[in-house]
């Protein structure tokens, strides 16, 4: 009986109505989307696990200055590859240990060129990155020590210069030095912040330090563990035998650094995880701003239909029976500004993730959680003016004008 006359009341005041669902509409929305950000940005963490392998480490030169700051990061030229021959010599816990460099350089083939990164190294990066050719050969020890100006491209540069051909033979120009296309990587793809893995060409290290930057000391050495419980005891290895080769004394700091990818990740992990809370606190709040906005509404509707209330306890309705109507269309109120918020936070998140090229993740747990949050509001702010309208004393509600 209270449902179809609850309807009726909402429907005679259609504008109010929807001006009260809008606050819950928008707080649900704004839940969802958050969420659905959130979720996003730890898929993304995890693809970079799964893109770099969780073994992965990366050894950086640089310094730590008095106050504890990283300083001169990448930029020091205390690695060489000597040093990498070394870890992978000596450290037990090692699989592939690869040094490189890094340069950025405009490509150019017939009429096609694009700039783009550079990197030089060894045999082993294929290896250390999980990362092998598709088309054709990755460079090999010989390239290296030859120093051969040759190049393995990436996915992406393939595309811009090459199109849909298959560019394995071809000469391409670096630096305006020709170089000889021996294979293309296969596809990384790009996750979350990391930019397009695949924007890069490959070249001998020797090849890169002598013909393209003029250096004889390396950018970095990645390297993988034989497996990722053996990634810390790599970590040590390669902390003790650096310290020793570089005569590093005790008590002074390291001259290089070593980021493991599950640190990396886990740090990422952590900083999503507080953005997300930070982001679905303020969308609680305009939860609870939607359900002051019901209760505010539903005593004006109390205040408005005091005689209605009146004359129908006069004709025999129970207190319950008030009770029930005026928590139902509390309550329907909410769950309808749930339904479309859910709707609304959906497409929100699907036009970041178009828009800004950003992942999100839409979780159904995350839809339940803000229906099932924007139900308890409508009941509980609701309840007080149902209550109120079931309390009040039927001579003195058909008195009122």
């Amino acid at each position: 009986m209270f449902v179809p006359m609850g309807l009726q009341a909402l429907t005679r005041n259609r504008m109010r109505s929807a001006l009260t669902v809008l606050g819950i509409v928008i707080g649900v929305a704004a839940v969802i989307a958050t969420l659905a950000i959130g979720q996003g940005a730890r898929a993304a963490v995890q693809a970079q696990i799964r893109l770099m392998g969780s073994n992965v480490l990366m050894v950086i030169p640089g310094t730590v200055t008095a106050g504890g700051v990283h300083g001169m990061m990448g930029g020091n030229r205390t690695l060489t590859p000597d040093d990498a021959v070394a870890i992978k010599r000596e450290c037990t816990a090692m699989d592939a240990v690869a040094p490189g460099v890094r340069t950025f350089a405009q490509l150019v083939y017939g009429n096609q060129n694009w700039n783009t990164q550079v990197n030089g190294t060894t045999a082993d990066f294929s290896i250390a990155r999980q990362w092998p050719a598709e088309e054709g050969v990755f460079i090999t020890d010989s390239d290296v020590r030859g120093a051969a100006k040759v190049c393995v491209l990436g996915q992406s540069v393939k595309t811009q210069l090459f199109g849909d051909a298959n560019p394995v033979g071809a000469i391409i120009r670096i630096k305006e030095i020709p170089f000889r296309v021996v294979g293309v990587l296969a596809s990384k793809g790009s996750s979350g912040g990391m930019g397009d893995l695949d924007d890069v060409v490959i070249v001998p290290l020797t090849t890169a330090q002598r013909k393209l930057l003029g250096i004889t000391h390396v950018h970095w050495i990645v390297a993988s563990a034989t497996s990722e419980r053996t990634t810390l005891t790599a970590v040590d290895q390669i902390t003790d035998l650096l310290r020793q080769r570089h005569r590093i004394k005790p008590g002074d700091n390291d001259d290089f650094f070593i980021r493991t990818q599950l640190e990396i990740a886990s740090a990422a992990e952590a900083t999503s995880k507080v953005m997300t809370l930070l982001l679905a606190s303020v969308a609680a709040v305009s939860l609870l701003v939607g359900g002051i906005g019901i209760m505010n509404i539903m005593l004006v509707s109390v205040t408005e239909r005091t005689r209605e209330i009146g004359i129908r306890r006069a004709i025999g309705a129970r207190r319950r029976d008030i009770l029930l109507q005026f928590l139902f269309e509390s309550a329907f109120l909410s769950l309808a500004g749930g339904a479309l918020g859910v709707a609304l936070g959906a497409l929100a998140a699907r036009a970041v993730s178009q828009l800004a090229h950003w992942p999100t993740m839409v979780n159904p747990g995350a839809v339940l959680l803000a229906f099932g949050f924007a139900s308890m509001v409508g009941v509980f702010f609701g309840f007080y003016p149902a209550r109120r309208a079931a309390g009040l004393d039927p001579v003195d509600a058909l008195r009122y004008e």
